[in-house]
């Protein structure tokens, strides 16, 4: 090899590479509220998957010899009052989380990107209308809606389903079509405009990414919401029916014998609170991994610290 071919090759292996397309997962990944999301989102999502197929011991046998067994073998997380094992409806129930907090995403995220879209890119008299119903349906608070269409219809996991993802749809509405109509009118939409773009590839190229940070941070708040509104629900008797495994139940069934069983109680409590924290987690770390300015900004204060000049005395 010359000399010549070696000092090029060494000026490319110089050139700074372009972001890479998963560069905002290695971010999210050196976050500490992204990481903690992702194991708990991780550790939930693989619990259900794993319950689909098994679990330590039926859900649902009921064993009286083995009403209130401590924690330990082969009970590890201990019995209940029906000598169920906690631990298998521990899992079970994830099934029950992933399912309604998946379900009420998709709806939120169907009914707000329409309202968004709707609210922002249509003409004045449909804008204001929109604005008037998002208004409106964001008075009505999602669980007293959830709790009517229960006493009329039963119990349901999709009354959970549909009534926190209509009720987060409209909330992501009203807060991403302000964000939708900033961008709309900054000079790289109206410089794709006057370059041909159809108003369905600026949508997709310039006006989503754009605001797709405070989508996902409302995303992961409604589905947080979801987790605990069917806990909830399924509590108070609108949820999930007996025969579901469900967190909500578990925690109703168990805390009538918290006096006298209070670690029993502990498990399901800690499995909503965990969830909901990590659903959380996950959305700021993803807010802070996918928004430019903020790489931007922590891109520009690590380049600051690199060449930091030296103080002669």
């Amino acid at each position: 090899m010359t000399a010549r071919t070696a000092s090029a090759t060494d000026a490319a292996a110089r050139v700074p590479r372009g972001p890479s397309r998963w560069a905002w997962l290695r971010r999210l990944w050196h976050l500490p509220t992204g990481r903690f999301g992702i194991v708990v989102v991780a550790v939930v999502l693989l619990t259900a998957i794993a319950a689909r197929f098994w679990t330590p011991f039926d859900p649902q046998q009921v064993e009286i010899a083995d009403r209130w067994a401590p924690p330990g073998w082969p009970h590890l997380l201990g019995t209940d009052g029906s000598g169920r094992d906690i631990l298998s409806l521990l899992m079970a129930g994830a099934r029950t989380t992933v399912f309604v907090a998946v379900g009420a995403g998709l709806v939120a995220t169907a009914v707000g990107m329409a309202l968004a879209t709707l609210g922002a890119l249509t003409s004045r008299w449909v804008r204001e209308s929109v604005a008037v119903l998002v208004d409106v349906l964001i008075a009505f608070p999602v669980l007293i809606i959830a709790m009517m269409i229960s006493a009329v219809w039963g119990g349901s996991l999709w009354v959970v389903i549909w009534a926190v993802g209509i009720g987060f749809g409209v909330n992501i509405a009203r807060v991403t079509r302000p964000e939708l109509r900033r961008v709309l009118h900054s000079d790289f939409v109206l410089a794709g405009r006057a370059s041909g773009l159809t108003p369905g590839q600026n949508l997709a190229r310039h006006l989503l990414p754009n605001v797709a940070p405070v989508f996902i941070v409302q995303l992961s708040w409604g589905m947080a919401v979801a987790v605990l509104a069917e806990a909830g629900l399924s509590y108070l008797g609108f949820g999930a029916p007996v025969t579901e495994p469900s967190w909500g139940l578990l925690l109703d069934q168990l805390q009538q014998y918290i006096t006298v069983h209070p670690l029993s109680v502990l498990w399901p409590g800690l499995a909503i609170t965990l969830t909901v924290l990590g659903l959380n987690l996950l959305g700021d770390g993803l807010r802070d991994a996918t928004d430019p300015t903020l790489s931007r900004a922590r891109g520009a204060a690590r380049e600051a610290r690199t060449h930091v000049p030296e103080v002669v005395a």
